[in-house]
């Protein structure tokens, strides 16, 4: 990296993108609304939500119920959550997806970047994800659910720009869903989406996305091909 060369970030999504989590999510998902005695979302609505804030995905799954019934689902998905995940291991519970782990470990050791995360995990929640995979501390900037408007706003890349002195236009976001790509070009980034993920290709490409890709060895070519455009 060279005085003069710009200083550039790539933000990853991490459920659907970075990890495989939807055994663990439709888990919980299924145990809260049985526990308020409600049938529960197809397996597809559940998983089209994923990367929402939880309110704001229960308003999406649940829009005729009463919002004190809707509060109710957010406090028993979280236990829930908690629940299956101190039944096993994490790691297993929401593996990294194949080359996930040797393109992350390339990018975090390249110089002339920096490698963060935006998430509609809760700081918890990350945290337990990073520890089970030994990534505490590997990314220059973490952004989660609770600190932030729901994903598609760009409030948590926004941050990330401010946390580490990067420019829009030198950042890159990529995500699994339409939710990623639309915070992503509302932020001004570049976005690549990944085939997957919970969302079909075609619907990330219709949201925006610069590219679409179908394997992690795909993407620092793609990373590359972006920001030379």
């Amino acid at each position: 990296m060279t005085a003069d060369s710009p200083l550039r970030l790539v933000v990853f999504d991490v459920d659907g993108t970075l990890v495989d989590s939807q055994a663990h999510i439709l888990g919980a998902m299924a145990r809260a609304y049985d526990a308020l005695g409600l049938e529960a979302p197809s397996r597809d609505a559940v998983l089209g939500i994923v990367g929402l804030s939880l309110p704001v995905a229960m308003e999406r799954l649940s829009p005729d119920i009463e919002p004190d019934r809707r509060v109710a689902l957010v406090e028993a998905y979280k236990d829930s959550f908690s629940s299956i995940r101190q039944t096993g291991a994490p790691e297993r519970m929401s593996p990294l997806y194949p080359g996930a782990r040797d393109v992350v470990d390339m990018l975090l050791g390249r110089d002339d970047l920096m490698v963060g995360l935006a998430t509609g995990k809760s700081r918890r929640g990350l945290d337990h994800l990073l520890a089970a995979h030994g990534l505490t501390g590997a990314f220059a900037t973490e952004q989660v659910a609770d600190h932030h408007p729901s994903k598609p706003h760009p409030s948590m890349l926004l941050t990330a720009l401010v946390e580490t002195g990067a420019e829009a236009r030198d950042a890159v976001m990529i995500g699994d869903t339409t939710f990623d790509i639309e915070m992503g070009r509302a932020a001004g980034f570049e976005t690549i989406g990944v085939s997957w993920g919970y969302h079909p290709a075609q619907d990330l490409l219709r949201a925006g996305a610069g590219a679409v890709i179908d394997r992690y060895e795909d993407l620092p070519a793609a990373i590359e091909r972006l920001w030379e455009a």
